[in-house]
């Protein structure tokens, strides 16, 4: 070319001296460049000619080149079309910008028409596919398998999936990959189930298959059958410990449908003979411990909750002296106070059966009234949670009976205990809650049934609980309608069950009373949980309905159908929704429902809702706070701490009550050492409550997030997804129906449901706990408990320091020289000990203040070792767990080598000697009353 040509001389100049060569040089190329542009535009109609002439032998360079051309004239489509064109002389293997960026247009063509067409293998242009093609062969080549199943993950080729798995040189990482990949970011249900078949396929071939990883894709693809068949075949073959890990994994990942019908597909052992047992002592009774009975027993939940509560029993860290200056602060006869003392005890106490600090105030407890002792009696059943076989003696006092003239708010709250005692194993108790459902006409006592039905039978499906409730529900009372259809939905959560939601979102038009809509609209969301594209058209139409509250429920709908899946789309329609519906309670849930759907990425939880924490609408703030509680809960994030901090001193005291929350839920069982935002959060908290001039929706919040920040005596987090990754059912809907207590305050004991024990706790074949040592690699002081607060001191308070005037000190000096040259030793022996005993103690306290040690006290202060011993039920938290270690030398290792947190199986390398077994001490429970 003419132009390209003269340009070289013209370029020669830039590298003179002077500036006026390079001004010329300059200008000249300006001139050049507009006259090569010109001629470029003249070549490509006849490179383009040269390509669509089917007789010309280079049509595949001509291609090439038109490719690069519009490649550089920045028209990326048409650059593509060509290099589709240029076939084999579209080199892959070029390290250009320009072969990179063509590979990326075509992948993402690629998978753009995979994944909306229906029938994909058609809908893809031949050349394309071949492109891809190589660009697979290509990573086979570099072994860059997991690139290669990451896009045909997202092109949904599976063949590919299954080629790359069986290549790779080590199939087991890339399994967990695939896995691990599969469930964040494939979005569509369908072709996620796809892959966890074929993954169940894979993981059954290896030479060992890991049945932990089966027993998770099993999970999500909701089949009991080939759980209860992969559980036989284990205790066949004698791996009866891998079988109990499974069971104890499944029942912390699975539903009580699912665990239930697993368990009555296991065989059926027979029972051993009463006769045999009558008579004996509790010692002396033989036990039902076959294989399949210890399976049945942990897939029933009832082994894990016993050892939870133990553990939570033993190792209660509750500071009571928080909750005394918390109740003394607020000492008056405002009932938000009473009712936030009263959950924060709850939180704290929550599992461990102590109810000390209940007993230590019950004239206090007694000034409850109405819905307040609705909440206080209720409370017993947050603090003595998993008491499955003590729930019915320990509430008997305030049980509905027609004996004891109990307030119908007690024998609410009591029924409503009961189902938090039992929340999701509620077996033994659904019948009773029934039954009291149906005996009584009182509103009260409806709605404290119809919660504790909800939350003890929680994805069980029963079709009698589901009709006792419709029935209450169509009697048209407000009180008792709007526990009764957020019952329906947690009875049928995650069923999808359509009839249930028409007749239930029929009703919601029909009604009058607003608290009853309302909760139906918490109802219907539950039914659709983890249902995701499935509830879409539900979605749509709830969204689009003139009344408020159910464009609300369809917003928690989109929350719960798409929990931790962190789909684009639902993000995008909550988003809009937040700046754009005209009522306050829709935007607000909005927000909030971000924080459900990025569960499993909160670290982008910050960046989005960072200008909705600016917004001039309080409630969109407030949706805020809770959005950055909910999915950082227990991470103790800084940045979502940081965008917290401005939002405690907000102008709107419901504002900074969310503040407050949503850092008690960040912070939950972070150390000062571990954060550096904890002793701050800790002491704004006691500074508000003890604020005369601060507002009581403010100081709500600040007692409820200090139950949340020590909850559990210091043992429990706050965990939306299990150790293992999966979705935590329980606890999300806890959260969810938490996050009502905006409207109606009994439902805030609610978020003991997502409280999560802390513990690694190790157990034998017998499913016993045997003692054993296990070690953390770090400093104690990293993740010990916080101290507890210090009472003030009396001495302080009463003495009076006496004023001594400077006259008088220097006559005493003068009086103690002259003594001293008398050489009278027992004077100056007296004087020294002229004070009193409290003077003294205070000396001393004030050389520890200041720093002076003696010479015993600095050898003492020894340096802190890097690693400390922990015994078996110690608590272990989550950030700790990348520390814990088995000693070699150890008798007892774990039965599986990953995840080691919660409930583990032991493998006894000794089983001939006598074990060493850690004896309960949870007391038996039995009747009392606080009243």
């Amino acid at each position: 070319m003419t132009a390209l040509t003269s340009a070289n001389g013209i370029i020669a100049l830039l590298d003179e001296s002077q500036p006026e060569l390079k001004i010329y040089a300059l200008q000249q190329l300006n001139t050049l460049v507009d006259e090569f542009w010109a001629e470029v535009a003249d070549s490509i109609a006849k490179i383009e000619i040269l390509y669509e002439d089917t007789s010309f032998t280079q049509r595949e360079l001509a291609a090439l080149v038109a490719s690069k051309v519009y490649y550089n004239l920045g028209e990326l489509d048409d650059s593509l079309t060509f290099a589709l064109g240029a076939g084999e002389a579209f080199d892959l293997s070029e390290s250009s910008e320009y072969v990179t960026t063509m590979i990326s247009k075509c992948i993402d063509k690629y998978i753009t028409l995979r994944s909306e067409s229906e029938d994909p293998d058609s809908a893809v242009d031949p050349r394309l596919e071949d492109i891809v093609e190589r660009m697979f062969q290509r990573c086979v080549d570099d072994c860059e398998f997991e690139q290669a199943i990451g896009i045909a993950l997202e092109s949904r080729r599976l063949d590919i999936v299954e080629a790359m798995i069986k290549r790779g040189e080590d199939s087991n990482k890339l399994l967990s990959y695939v896995l691990d990949v599969s469930m964040t970011l494939v979005q569509n249900l369908e072709f996620r189930n796809e892959v966890l078949r074929l993954l169940v396929d894979l993981y059954t071939s290896l030479e060992n298959p890991d049945y932990i990883s089966i027993s998770q894709c099993l999970v999500h693809l909701n089949d009991p059958s080939s759980c209860a068949v992969m559980l036989k075949e284990l205790i066949e073959d004698s791996n009866e410990l891998m079988a109990q890990q499974i069971s104890f994994d499944l029942e912390e990942n699975a539903t009580q449908e699912f665990l239930s019908k697993v368990a009555a597909e296991l065989p059926v052992e027979p029972e051993i003979e009463e006769e045999k047992a009558e008579g004996a002592t509790e010692d002396e009774k033989p036990k039902n411990d076959t294989p399949f009975k210890k399976i049945k027993s942990i897939l029933s939940g009832e082994e894990s909750i016993r050892l939870h509560l133990e553990f939570l029993y033993r190792n209660n860290h509750t500071d009571l002296l928080i909750l005394k200056n918390t109740k003394n602060a607020l000492e008056s006869r405002n009932s938000i106070y009473h009712t936030a003392v009263t959950f924060a005890n709850a939180f704290m106490q929550a599992g461990t059966t102590s109810d000390e600090f209940l007993r230590q105030n019950l004239d206090w407890l007694s000034r409850a009234t109405n819905w307040s002792k609705f909440s206080a009696t209720a409370a017993l059943g947050v603090i003595h949670k998993g008491q499955l076989a003590q729930s019915m003696n320990l509430l008997a006092p305030y049980l509905p009976q027609e004996s004891v003239g109990n307030s119908s708010y007690s024998e609410g709250g009591s029924l409503y205990a009961l189902g938090l005692i039992n929340a999701n194993h509620g077996a033994k108790v659904l019948d009773y809650l029934k039954n009291a459902l149906k005996d009584t006409s009182d509103d009260v006592i409806q709605h404290g049934a119809c919660l504790g039905l909800g939350v003890a039978g929680m994805a069980t499906a029963n079709e009698a609980i589901y009709e006792e409730l419709k029935n209450v529900l169509f009697g048209d009372d407000a009180v008792a309608g709007e526990a009764a259809g957020l019952a329906m939905g947690l009875i049928m959560l995650g069923t999808g069950n359509e009839t249930a939601v028409d007749e239930m979102l029929q009703y919601a038009h029909e009604t009058q009373h607003e608290k009853i809509i309302r909760g139906l609209a918490i109802g219907i969301p539950f039914i659709m949980y983890g249902k995701e594209e499935q509830a879409d058209e539900l979605i749509k139409n709830l969204l689009e309905d003139k009344d408020p509250v159910l464009r609300y429920g369809g917003i928690y709908t989109i929350a719960m159908a798409y929990s931790g899946t962190g789909n684009n789309k639902a993000i995008r329609r909550l988003l809009h929704v937040a700046v754009s519906d005209v009522n306050d309670d829709v935007r607000r849930a909005a927000v909030t429902a971000i924080g459900f759907v990025l569960l499993r990425n909160p670290k982008q939880v910050p960046r989005i809702v960072q200008l909705l924490a600016e917004s001039y609408n309080p409630h969109v703030r407030y949706g805020a706070t809770l959005a950055l509680g909910i999915s950082c809960a227990g991470t103790g994030y800084l940045d979502a701490l940081e965008l917290l901090e401005p939002m405690t001193k907000d102008p709107v005291d419901f504002v900074r009550q969310g503040a407050f929350i949503s850092q008690a839920m960040i912070l939950i069982q972070q150390t000062e050492n571990t954060n550096p935002k904890v002793a701050g959060v800790r002491k704004l908290f006691e500074t508000i409550i003890s604020d005369k001039h601060e507002d009581p929706m403010a100081k709500f919040g600040a007692v409820l997030a200090q139950g949340i920040i020590d909850a559990g005596g210091r043992n429990v987090t706050i965990s939306l997804l299990s150790r293992t990754g999966h979705a935590n059912m329980p606890a999300i809907v806890g959260m969810a129906v938490f996050t009502q207590f905006w409207y109606w305050y009994p439902l805030t004991h609610m978020l003991s449901l997502a409280f999560t024990p802390t513990a690694i706790i190790g157990l034998n074949k017998n499913l016993e706990t045997p003692r054993f040592e296990f070690v953390s690699n770090a400093k104690p002081s990293l993740f010990a408990y916080p101290p507890a607060i210090k009472p003030p001191s009396a001495t302080v308070v009463e003495k009076v320091a006496t004023a001594v005037l400077s006259t008088t000190a220097k006559a005493k000096a003068r009086a103690k020289k002259i003594e001293k040259e008398k050489g009278d030793q027992m004077d100056i022996d007296e004087d020294k000990h002229t004070g009193t005993k409290e003077d003294e103690e205070m000396q001393d306290d004030e050389k520890k203040d200041s720093g002076h040690k003696s010479p015993i006290q600095k050898k003492q202060q020894k340096k802190e070792e890097n690693f400390e011993l922990l015994e078996n039920m110690a608590r272990v938290v989550p950030a700790q767990l990348k520390h814990i270690t088995f000693k070699e030398d150890s008798r007892y290792i774990p039965v599986k080598k990953e995840n080691v947190g919660g409930i583990i199986m032991m493998i006894d390398r000794k089983p001939e000697e006598e074990e060493d077994l850690i004896q309960p001490r949870v007391p038996a429970g039995g009747k009392y009353s606080l009243s």
